[in-house]
């Protein structure tokens, strides 16, 4: 496994994506239950930016799972 930087942060993004469409929940559905900006979201999943562990907790707890889940990518 690769610890560039970049390739996390998208892995990490397209876990949430598919998660989140799994769940059939809309970008903003999503955002509302992270208690977050759908444009903040938007970007972790298009893995715009690195964002914190808290915020990957946040989604976890909004899709009732565990954050670990989102985090199993980079086995």
């Amino acid at each position: 496994m690769s610890h560039d930087k970049d390739m996390v942060v998208k892995l990490i993004g397209e876990r949430v994506r598919k998660l989140r469409i799994d769940n059939h929940l809309t970008l903003e559905n999503l955002a509302f239950k992270a208690d977050m900006d759908y444009t903040q979201l938007s970007r972790i999943e298009l893995g715009k930016i690195n964002t914190s562990l808290f915020q990957i907790h946040k989604i976890a707890f909004a899709l009732n799972i565990s954050t670990a889940s989102i985090l199993n990518v980079l086995d």
